[in-house]
């Protein structure tokens, strides 16, 4: 399936969590079988000839596409965690989305120094949330290869905000407005 055929498979939810945002469901994507191989495949195949050795997944939505994507690229998978939800020893930073304040956790071993990743996430919108877990991951002395979503929201800026902290960003897909 191409690009586009997969952006068919995505549920547009309006006023979802407040009024005036239209929320990209990418759940509809992933529950179709050869929908949810073909952007695993289209979301990993850029970096393939990278030397990627973590997949870092945001959550929610992230675990399920870095999972894959790590099996896919033969390299193990870090979550990024909202505050509390890690058992081992964390660290943290804040980060504003669209619509609120929020913090992102990672465990303090799970990145070595040096170490390629690539992070991933079902969208980007403001880069809020990549900001975050771009922070966490250079703080282990990660080295960021890149970050993949499946859709990009150019009006919100995030895509700019990825190339303003250095790092190449991979969508599938965009959709124009909120």
């Amino acid at each position: 399936m191409n690009n586009e055929q997969l952006k068919s498979l995505i549920r547009t939810i309006p006023d979802h969590p407040k009024p005036g945002i239209l929320f990209r469901d990418v759940t509809t994507l992933i529950s179709h079988g050869e929908g949810f191989r073909a952007t695993i495949n289209n979301m990993t195949e850029p970096f393939f000839e990278k030397g990627i050795e973590a997949v870092v997944g945001i959550e929610a939505r992230g675990f399920i596409l870095g999972g894959a994507m790590a099996d896919k690229l033969g390299v193990g998978f870090v979550p990024v965690r909202k505050k509390g939800k890690l058992p081992f020893d964390t660290i943290s930073q804040s980060y504003q989305l669209e619509y609120c304040t929020d913090e992102l956790e990672m465990h303090t071993d799970s990145i070595r120094e040096g170490e390629k990743v690539l992070i991933v996430d079902d969208l980007i919108a403001t880069g809020g949330t990549l900001e975050a877990a771009s922070k966490l991951v250079r703080n282990l002395g990660g080295n960021i290869i890149g970050a993949a979503f499946i859709v990009d929201l150019p009006d919100l800026g995030g895509s700019s905000k990825c190339e303003s902290l250095n790092i190449p960003c991979h969508s599938l897909m965009a959709f124009e407005g909120d």
